[in-house]
């Protein structure tokens, strides 16, 4: 059994990647930071499609939070001032502008500083306003 939450990120995209090892740097979340393509997903209770979809927060009991959620999670993991921006992030209407900036940068994380194309997301994962289905909320 875990003892610490779990973030997970694709290892692949250097956006993901940059941000992750900003956070555990600067924000200093109390977790285990691991990227999806090491992770053994079943054991942690989620998918490949998730994982590569969003962050994903893993409590130790198994509860799976992705997105901004799990952004909202890990800043308040961190403590001090991350936990108050991280509890605000929980709170509509904050919650609700944070989901779309958090769509709106996982859609164009290629696009991002330190993205590369490595970053895009699948067809399948893009907004419909991507040309894509429209994509799954957590």
């Amino acid at each position: 059994m875990r003892t610490r939450p779990v973030l997970v990120y694709d290892g692949d995209c250097a956006f993901c990647s940059t941000s992750v090892a900003f956070a555990e740097r600067r924000v200093r979340p109390d977790c285990d930071a691991v990227p999806w393509q090491f992770a053994d997903l079943d054991a942690l209770g989620t998918t490949r499609e998730r994982a590569d979809h969003e962050l994903l927060w893993i409590t130790p009991v198994g509860a799976v939070h992705g997105g901004a959620q799990a952004v909202a999670k890990m800043l308040l993991s961190a403590g001090r001032g991350w936990a108050v921006l991280g509890a605000s992030l929980t709170l509509p209407p904050l919650r609700w502008i944070a989901h779309g900036a958090y769509r709106l940068v996982a859609d164009n994380r290629d696009r991002m500083p330190g993205g590369t194309p490595a970053c895009a997301l699948p067809a399948e994962h893009r907004s419909r306003a991507q040309g894509g289905p429209p994509s799954a909320t957590a």
